[in-house]
């Protein structure tokens, strides 16, 4: 389904019900995220090189299981569980990338190519760890705009989506993006220009 369609009131609902231990709720609820979900994963696995080993479809199952191991969800609405959706992806093609560097003992790892829509670091060849070592350090600073970064950029989520995950207004997320952005294309290069 694609972001703001007419079911993500339904798909609100749901959650908060599943939230609630409604389990009944819980499985209404999985063809209606299950779209979604792929659609995210092939966000993100769209920035990967051609060869990467993990589909979308690995990508989605790992992250559906994650999601759907949760106990007590504690979901507010539908940007809010994508918002969660897109972290747990992020972590799922992290550890890949770092099992994948291992495996090769430090050679060559993953490379992701940037959506040019989302203008971060200039480069459209960018190491995913190096990415998410970058928006750990920006976590540490600013954990709102770490968090504003990974929703837009790996979740794919809209300005207004996103101020919805984050609980802010959305012209508090186009002027903190702004200046996370800038921060990462900073952080980037300098990481760029130390190798």
């Amino acid at each position: 389904m694609p972001p703001g369609s007419t079911s993500a009131p339904r798909v609100t609902e749901l959650l908060l019900h599943w939230r609630q231990g409604d389990q009944d709720a819980r499985e209404e609820l999985i063809p209606l995220i299950y779209g979604e979900l792929r659609r995210v994963a092939r966000n993100y696995l769209r920035h990967e090189r051609p060869d990467h080993t993990l589909q979308s479809g690995a990508l989605v199952h790992e992250a559906y299981l994650r999601l759907m191991g949760e106990q007590s969800p504690q979901w507010k609405n539908r940007a809010h569980f994508f918002g969660v959706a897109s972290q747990v992806m992020r972590h799922i093609l992290v550890d890949h990338a770092r099992n994948r560097r291992a495996a090769k003992r430090g050679g060559g790892a993953p490379r992701l190519a940037l959506d040019p829509r989302m203008a971060l670091p200039q480069r459209r060849d960018l190491d995913l760890l190096a990415l998410d070592d970058a928006l750990n350090r920006l976590a540490e600073l600013d954990a709102q705009q770490s968090r504003l970064i990974e929703l837009r950029f790996f979740g794919g989520l809209s300005i207004v989506e996103t101020a919805a995950a984050l609980n802010i207004s959305a012209a508090t997320v186009k002027r903190e993006w702004a200046t996370a952005r800038a921060w990462l294309q900073r952080e980037m290069k300098s990481k760029e220009v130390a190798k």
